[in-house]
């Protein structure tokens, strides 16, 4: 299948008119706490916030933190598309969730880069770990999760952990300068070890991103720029592309980046991906958990039976015929089994 029409399809998939969007009723109560709209940074002048969700059960412990980053290929949507599952995880499990926001490209008047959103996904895992103790979080106990694009930024923020630096994406550097940078700390300073997480749980991620290049994803084909009020252009800004600089665009490709464990030891996976997702197909998925074992690398795949791309997303869509309860509990309940036994045994 052609990629313009992946593209098309991932477009329906991600984007839901309010007409065709209902709210998932599925948490009937509420045994956390929610803080909505906590500003973890404002790079550029952009002010980008997280929701935190606290268990009622933390009392006086510390516990896991589970931090998310939404989907949307970069262009649309927002942390509010991950309400149903933030909520539901708060509810269920133990572990405080924070639902993070990050610049989109088409932020600042279209300039924003790719590089740029993963050191938005760097920074406010940054945050969270200086601030999280506040909301009864423990620092030393941090699991990172996302979905397609947001899986592509929780693969980065440990795969790209061992590659920060001034010089940022520059010529012949690919360096990520976090937009938050804890009290006391600077880029000279700043070690991977200070990104360290403890579990990593990846939904359908978009695993390389110079293969979408090549393919179209910066041109006017794909739609998801004019949805994000945008125009067509190169996710690394003028005259740079995927024949000219290459390296660019294979550093923020998971499959591109994943370590050796014998130079850099990644912490565990779950990767997940539906039978019958067209945008990020399994086999394109696969490639991914190969990677990750052929360089000693622990990791957990599974397949979500005849569902598609995007099923963790909030409420429903009747004309895709998915929605929140069916599609997205069976496969967190899944998540939360990983991360209960990286955290609980």
């Amino acid at each position: 299948m052609k990629v313009k029409i992946l593209i098309w399809i991932l477009a329906m998939l991600l984007f839901n008119p309010m007409d065709s969007y209902l709210a998932a009723q599925v948490v009937t109560e509420k045994n956390y706490k929610l803080e909505e709209n906590v500003t973890w940074g404002e790079p550029e002048e952009t002010p980008l916030s997280l929701d935190i969700y606290t268990p009622d059960q933390a009392g006086d412990q510390l516990l896991p933190v589970l931090i998310i980053y939404h989907g949307g290929g970069w262009l649309i949507n927002d942390k509010s598309i991950m309400n149903d599952m933030a909520s539901y995880i708060a509810n269920t499990g133990k572990y405080v969730v924070c639902n993070v926001d990050y610049r989109l490209l088409t932020a600042n008047d279209n300039t924003v880069t790719l590089n740029e959103i993963v050191e938005d996904a760097m920074g406010a895992l940054l945050w969270v770990k200086e601030n999280i103790v506040k909301y009864s979080g423990d620092p030393e106990k941090i699991a990172v999760t996302g979905d397609s694009a947001g899986g592509q930024l929780a693969s980065l923020v440990v795969n790209g952990s061992y590659h920060l630096g001034l010089e940022r994406f520059n010529n012949n550097s690919t360096e990520y300068y976090p937009s938050y940078l804890p009290a006391g700390k600077n880029i000279e300073n700043l070690q991977a070890r200070d990104l360290k997480v403890q579990a990593v749980l990846l939904s359908y991620p978009a695993v390389d991103l110079y293969a979408a290049a090549l393919n179209g994803f910066e041109s006017p084909e794909n739609p998801f720029w004019a949805m994000g009020n945008g125009e067509a252009r190169g996710m690394f800004g003028p005259g740079i592309d995927a024949m000219s600089h290459p390296h660019f665009y294979k550093m923020v490709s998971p499959i591109y980046t994943v370590p050796d464990s014998y130079t850099h030891k990644l912490p565990p996976h779950f990767v997940q991906v539906g039978t019958q997702d067209n945008v990020t197909p399994p086999f394109m998925v696969q490639r991914y958990v190969d990677s990750l074992e052929i360089n000693g690398q622990d990791v957990i795949y599974w397949m979500h039976k005849d569902r598609g791309h995007a099923y963790l997303d909030s409420g429903s869509n009747e004309v895709l015929n998915v929605n929140f309860r069916d599609d997205a509990i069976p496969a967190i309940e899944r998540m939360l089994d990983f991360m209960d036994s990286v955290f609980y045994n």
